[in-house]
């Protein structure tokens, strides 16, 4: 970048943080700069080996580039990334792959075979959270060189254990953790074998339409245009990405425009700016779910019947009227409307009497106490709190434990929480990305290498890891979609989770934006389409 747009950049950088210094202030952001407000508390990393949280997935979608991508128009459609062909052998197991020739990342190093077989090597090497993605095919660190290797200069072909539902594979490798890194790159920053890992904790190392400047924990992310990216080209030269948790926050820095876009809005702030002719609206069902998840590790939630009471604790239509209204839809199931398989089935209602009695028969008449580990952020706020009152009538005295979202998830994470108010988007657009995580848990053991959100809960459910693992391998399309009708329906009655609703993202963005358009999964809002008049 020549010494003039370092200078356009700090300019813009300034503006913008000068608008958050002084809120009251009004300063129009620059023309070539897309400057976004969003609540990224929950980011720890921006490595996509390490990178498992819903705003970082945003940053990878633009920054990083995979062997695959699905089409945003059509999720079950899968389109080339920096792979120009693929293919699967007779007996299902060997994957093969030639790459667009030409291809350079962002340092200008040419992408080759060997990149992106070591980038999949790293991932399973570095065993961090997200790694379970690639390892459920059978790699593990002792032969993810062997089963994962570069054939040619542009062919490479991965090796998986057992013959998977083949979309189930390729869905696979469109999930972040299969991103290719620049291996010449990230070696040079390697520092005691560590595979560059500390240095990509706030590096980049991509060939995405966008590379990542900056990354300051809860204040800003800056992106600027990658000029060698092999795609159409960013119309913007930058994005910025403001920090703010509040939607009152957000909504009066987009009404006076020090921001172009504000991206979590109450139903009350939308309805309030749905009467301003200076902003537009776009919105989208999101493969995202929020639910309560009971740690069975605690005796009173471990209990059957005091699950199914929370179950009936919940104001589902109360919610639905008010906390989501416009940003979602009462879902009781784990799987997202869209996903092959997702059952709309909600039996669950309020019904404090039935919740009463189930109570009395777990041996808890009076009710019990209760922590939960709550994200300050709309609307997990007001869920908990509603939650929390309906609770009450019931005997049970919640005691709300509020936090970041790096806080509450790093807690989670080590399930030492009673109770979590958790937000999951899929992964990659398979139904496995959901039914591995929600209803299967190998290895209940607190040393556990596998920790899906069965283990942070504690659920130990050896026959449904059974039936979870057997959709995986299904191949035909309609058998596989009825299995997991039947996990869901069994999850429905027994898990510990109380499954809320499936979120519909909208954002609101000033008129002179154009090309904004929301995907259904955290990595599919591509902001290299999007311009400013």
């Amino acid at each position: 970048m020549t010494n003039i747009d370092r200078r356009a950049f700090g300019q813009a950088s300034a503006a913008v943080l000068l608008a958050g210094a002084f809120p009251l202030l009004h300063a129009a952001t620059p023309k070539d700069t897309l400057v976004i407000a969003l609540a990224f508390d929950d980011i720890i990393s921006l490595d996509p080996a390490e990178a498992f949280e819903i705003s970082a997935g945003e940053l990878m979608g633009n920054g990083y580039e995979r062997l695959l991508r699905y089409d945003v128009a059509d999720p079950s459609k899968l389109v080339p990334d920096v792979a120009r062909s693929w293919k699967v052998s007779d007996d299902g197991k060997t994957f093969s792959f030639e790459l667009k020739p030409g291809l350079k990342f962002a340092s200008g190093n040419p992408i080759t075979a060997e990149d992106v077989a070591w980038s999949l090597q790293r991932a399973v090497l570095l065993d961090k959270t997200p790694a379970f993605i690639l390892t459920q095919f059978g790699l593990t660190k002792a032969n993810v060189k062997d089963k994962v290797k570069a054939t040619g200069p542009l062919a490479l072909s991965v090796e998986t254990d057992k013959a998977y539902a083949p979309t189930l594979v390729y869905n696979c490798l469109t999930a972040n953790v299969a991103s290719v890194v620049d291996r010449t790159l990230v070696l040079s920053k390697e520092k005691n074998g560590d595979l560059g890992a500390a240095w990509l904790k706030t590096g980049f190392a991509g060939s995405g339409a966008f590379r990542i400047r900056e990354w300051r924990a809860n204040e800003i992310v800056a992106l600027e245009r990658n000029d060698h990216f092999a795609g159409p080209k960013a119309k913007l030269a930058r994005v910025i990405y403001r920090h703010a948790k509040e939607s009152a926050t957000q909504r009066l820095m987009l009404e006076k425009g020090d921001v172009d876009v504000a991206r979590n809005l109450t139903p009350q702030d939308l309805e309030a700016l749905s009467k301003n002719p200076a902003l537009k609206f776009t919105s989208v069902p999101k493969g995202t779910v929020y639910y309560f998840g009971l740690n069975q590790k605690n005796p009173h939630l471990a209990k059957p019947e005091v699950r199914e009471a929370f179950k009936w604790l919940v104001d589902y239509d109360a919610i639905g009227n008010t906390l989501i209204r416009n940003i979602g839809v009462i879902h009781q199931n784990f799987l997202p409307i869209g996903l092959l398989g997702a059952s709309r089935d909600k039996p669950y209602k309020y019904d404090l009497a039935k919740a009463k009695a189930l109570l009395a028969k777990a041996g808890l008449p009076n009710g019990f106490k209760v922590t939960v580990d709550m994200r300050t952020v709309q609307p997990v706020q007001g869920l908990t709190e509603a939650f929390q009152q309906s609770l009450k009538k019931a005997g049970i005295e919640l005691e709300i434990i509020p936090g970041d979202g790096k806080q509450t998830l790093t807690k989670y994470r080590a399930r030492s929480h009673d109770i979590y108010v958790g937000q999951w988007g899929a992964d990659y657009w398979d139904p496995h990305t959901n039914a591995d995580t929600f209803a299967r848990n190998p290895d209940n053991s607190d040393a556990a290498k596998s920790k899906p959100l069965t283990w942070r809960n504690a659920w130990d459910i050896p026959e449904l890891t059974k039936k979870t693992d057997a959709a995986a391998m299904e191949r035909d399309g309609a058998k596989r979609a009825r299995m997991y009708q039947e996990i869901q329906a069994e999850f429905r009655k027994t898990s510990p989770f109380v499954m809320l609703f499936q979120e519909t993202e909208v954002a609101a963005f000033r008129a002179n934006v154009t090309g904004l358009r929301l995907g259904p999964t955290a990595d599919s809002t591509y902001l290299h389409v999007v311009s400013k008049g």
